[in-house]
């Protein structure tokens, strides 16, 4: 079956020939394929200037990404089927790494399902649609999942700011009779709970997980601060691993209030304290206060969402590992996280040594991690990598 073709400009077709997915607005010809004559979601055959079929996908004449190219097999387009198809292959890859179904089944574009994203919990999922040609298939989607994984109950957090960019509509939605209030999580031999509903983005940061699995050599017999800690993924994981003393600092007293119950399911209570602030604030009064920490842990979210704000986001960042490095002992350790694409490795790292320097500091970069392999990295598309998480050793400047 033939779909509505859009035509490239001249050259246009190099990066999909790469393997990119993403088609921008100012690439297609808009003589010979006018945009306005596409619904939003519409599925397209996409072809090169010379004609030459190149894939199909979708098309959202109102977004700057103009279309996403989802199947290069003339005899595959985007369906139900094709769905299924790349869910399987999704769920094989995460099936070799994780015991218990407790990741990203779906990964947008990096498992060939661009504006898909699948979080599975146990037995729920929670899913998140962020453009207009996967709403328009979100029955599709559903039944897929149900083909694929049989769940007990399907949570829709269609709620993310990245489907204003698509023209659409912000919403929660249960698929189904119920959900549950809360989602259960297994991590590195840990037990957490998070809200399904009122939980950051899909509920659970996933994509840290094998990076919290490396804390265990660092945080033993520690005291240890987690700043940005939300429910307290890196703070009851640093106590169940033996510090000492924990202090997890969040602006939400939601995100907090789960902490607390996530160390009484982990039997470390006794060794977690929660502080609620600004990260900022709060970490400027535990230097004024003259508290020292063995380990610190800072987790922000993306301070560079757009290009516009990578010079803004940058002083962020320093700004943050500066002040965490100050509330270090000698012979402390910094672990650094940063989920912006915008800001590259070698630059993150940039910003680190920059503040190591203003606070006198030698920093020592021991280990570095990047997004879980629930999280592939497309290696066509570097907006697919995003995460880099730091391991230093701070010792007085040398």
């Amino acid at each position: 079956m033939s779909l509505a073709p859009i035509r490239l400009k001249k050259d246009q077709d190099r990066r999909l020939r790469f393997g990119h997915c993403w088609i921008y607005s100012n690439e297609v010809d808009t003589q010979a394929t006018p945009m306005q004559g596409f619904e939003a979601g519409q599925p397209v055959d996409i072809f090169t200037h010379q004609q030459k079929w190149v894939g199909s996908g979708y098309v959202n004449p109102h977004s700057l990404i103009s279309a996403r190219l989802v199947s290069r097999d003339s005899e595959h387009p985007l369906s139900e089927s094709l769905i299924v198809h790349r869910l399987n292959i999704a769920l094989a890859l995460r099936q070799r790494f994780y015991a218990a179904p407790y990741y990203r089944l779906a990964f947008g574009e990096s498992d060939g399902l661009p504006g898909l994203v699948v979080d599975r919990y146990g037995d729920n999922l929670v899913v998140q649609i962020t453009t207009a040609g996967m709403e328009r298939l979100k029955a599709e989607i559903l039944a897929a999942l149900h083909k694929v994984l049989k769940p007990a109950a399907v949570l829709f957090r269609n709620d993310s700011s990245m489907r204003e960019l698509e023209g659409l509509e912000l919403y929660t939605e249960i698929a189904g009779d119920h959900y549950p209030e809360v989602l259960d999580v297994q991590e590195q031999g840990c037990s957490f709970q998070v809200p399904a509903q009122a939980g950051q983005k899909t509920g659970w940061f996933y994509d840290q997980a094998f990076n919290r699995g490396r804390i265990a050599p660092y945080v033993a017999g520690a005291r240890v601060l987690d700043v940005f800690s939300y429910v307290g993924a890196w703070g009851v994981q640093a106590a169940a691993r033996g510090a000492q003393q924990v202090v997890c600092v969040d602006a939400s007293q939601a995100a907090l209030d789960a902490v607390a119950n996530n160390a009484g399911l982990n039997g470390v209570a006794g060794r977690v304290q929660v502080q609620r602030g600004d990260a900022f604030e709060v970490m400027r009064e535990l230097r004024a206060a003259r508290e020292r920490f063995d380990v610190v842990m800072v987790d922000p979210p993306a301070f560079i969402k757009r290009r516009k704000d990578i010079k803004e986001g940058e002083l962020a960042y320093r700004r943050v590992n500066q002040m965490a490095l100050q509330l270090l002992s000698r012979d402390g350790i910094l672990v650094s996280s940063s989920c912006s694409h915008h800001l590259s490795h070698d630059a993150f790292l940039k910003l680190a040594q920059q503040a190591g320097r203003h606070t006198d500091r030698s920093l020592q970069l021991l280990e570095q991690g990047y997004q879980s392999p629930d999280h592939p990295i497309h290696p066509a598309m570097p907006e697919t990598a995003y995460l880099k998480t730091f391991y230093f050793r701070s010792l007085p400047a040398f």
